[in-house]
């Protein structure tokens, strides 16, 4: 069981740099407390887990073929990939530092599924760029819809707030379904897990990493890229649960950080492209091509580590 470890690892450091994108535009906005926004991510992030996991568990099972020493290489690379850019406080993919770690695996063992890595590619070209869309489209049906309502602003003020924390849990929701598959799809490959005990191991691992680590990378996102105010912030959210939970049914884990950037963008645009901080759009997208490949050299400076051997003089 100790292999498990390096699973645990990378989904406490998924849970703790994901969490910024389910409830961090919403905590960012004042309109929820962080602890409130915590303890839904984490109870919902296991029911997406263990309802809708299974189809992205498939997807990474079938990158390449997976010992038990590989599986704890591939977790281990991608989790210190990850709590790296958690610590610089960037919200970056986990998918991507998972598929960097698979990537460095497989080119080590020579065994490599270039098709699924092929699917798993375009789908990153399409998540932030339908994250955009989605944020155009929520934000001018919701608008359309606020406009009709007649209510005080005590009332506007409840409403924004119930609905941030029902599209909070359905984010989290989507956010376990999608992304479990980054934490233990290579235990279930290696043999060591079911489907379903790698969802629950998943799901409980990413949900403590919310708990214990994630208030400092929740306010990136929301503070830092553009302002929201409690409206574009409930866009936001819907925007991109809707965009992962599409990708969830394709089965292709992909990243939050991600769609949840191109809905900042989209609700930008909306709001005019000068409210948003390009300097923070920088950061965050040399973090996004950079995960992949340090990812990728923590898997092969691992492997490389575990085969030393020493040899005592003569």
């Amino acid at each position: 069981m100790l292999s498990l470890l390096g699973g645990v690892f990378l989904g406490w450091s998924l849970g703790a740099n994901d969490a910024s994108n389910i409830f961090g535009s919403a905590v960012s906005s004042r309109m929820i407390r962080f602890w409130t926004a915590a303890v839904l991510a984490s109870i919902f992030v296991l029911v997406g887990a263990l309802l809708e996991g299974e189809a992205g568990i498939a997807t990474y099972r079938g990158l390449t073929q997976m010992t038990v020493h590989s599986a704890v290489i591939s977790s281990v690379a991608a989790a210190a990939a990850v709590t790296i850019m958690t610590i610089l406080a960037l919200p970056v993919s986990a998918s991507q530092a998972v598929v960097g770690a698979i990537l460095g695996i497989g080119l080590l063992n020579r065994q490599l599924n270039v098709e699924g890595l092929g699917k798993i590619l375009v789908c990153w070209v399409g998540t932030p760029t339908g994250g955009v869309i989605i944020a155009i489209l929520v934000y001018k049906g919701l608008s359309a819809l606020y406009n009709k309502i007649s209510a005080n602003l005590f009332q506007v003020g409840i409403g924004l707030r119930i609905c941030l924390i029902v599209a909070g849990c359905y984010g989290a929701y989507t956010l376990g379904a999608n992304n479990v598959a980054n934490v233990t799809a290579v235990f279930v490959g290696a043999g060591m897990l079911t489907v379903f005990s790698a969802a629950l191991i998943g799901g409980l691992s990413i949900g403590l990493g919310i708990l214990t680590f994630s208030h400092r990378v929740m306010t990136t996102v929301g503070r830092k890229l553009v302002r929201l105010d409690p409206f574009s912030a409930l866009v936001v959210v819907l925007a991109e649960a809707i965009t992962v939970h599409v990708y969830t049914f394709v089965g292709v884990p992909v990243s939050t950080s991600q769609a949840v950037v191109g809905a900042v963008l989209g609700v930008g645009i909306m709001k005019g492209i000068n409210t948003i901080r390009r300097q923070a759009l920088r950061n965050v997208l040399i973090a996004w091509l950079l995960t992949p490949v340090v990812a990728c050299f923590w898997a092969f400076a691992i492997d490389f580590a575990t085969h030393l051997h020493y040899v005592p003089r003569p």
